[in-house]
């Protein structure tokens, strides 16, 4: 799938309706929804517990906080990409602590087309963290197969008093006869000895 036909969704952090209403136009629904908004931290940690986002922007500081925390704390937690903006005169400082986390970081004021540019810059990590993700997911299903497949060797060679090799190669010949993958003749076995 291309990337214009990738839809991202996005929580806004931000108390500040200039700059809501400054980003309304830069996340049209085709590309950016839903579009979520909250004005505070609190209010921003409840809608990352309901949900998970694609990115997360943070316009700080926040009402009941700067905002690094959350963003270092999001970031981590690998669940978004995360833009943080701050004021200039502290940007430096802030990207010496955010920054080795993965947090984006963009001084206040910013420029529209600099805005633009960072949501470029999300969307091109956001698809490398799902390339990770897709990659992880496959390592799992593997590691879980190689589980299962175990559980039904040792059931095999305990209950039926086959060697390791004979367990391996009677759910190899299950799984060929019935046209299953190992897993699912291993899951099989298991169910019709445990």
């Amino acid at each position: 799938m291309g990337l214009r036909k990738r839809v991202y969704s996005v929580l806004v952090v931000s108390a500040a309706q200039s700059f809501n209403s400054a980003l309304a136009p830069l996340l049209p629904e085709a590309a950016y929804h839903p579009v979520q908004h909250t004005a505070s931290i609190s209010a921003a940690k409840r809608a990352l517990a309901e949900r998970a986002f694609d990115f997360v922007l943070i316009n700080s500081p926040l009402p009941d906080s700067a905002g690094v925390h959350l963003a270092i704390d999001t970031s981590l937690s690998g669940q978004a990409v995360v833009l943080l903006l701050v004021k200039n005169e502290i940007h430096d400082a802030v990207y010496e602590k955010a920054a080795p986390y993965g947090v984006f970081l963009l001084p206040k004021p910013t420029a529209k087309t600099v805005l633009i540019q960072a949501l470029r810059w999300l969307t091109s990590a956001r698809e490398r963290c799902r390339s990770f993700e897709k990659r992880n997911l496959s390592i799992e299903n593997k590691m879980e197969e190689i589980r299962i497949v175990n559980k039904a060797k040792w059931l095999l060679i305990s209950q039926k008093n086959l060697s390791e090799e004979e367990a391996h190669h009677y759910i190899e010949k299950q799984a060929m006869n019935a046209c299953i993958s190992k897993k699912n003749a291993a899951q099989a076995i298991i169910k019709n000895l445990s």
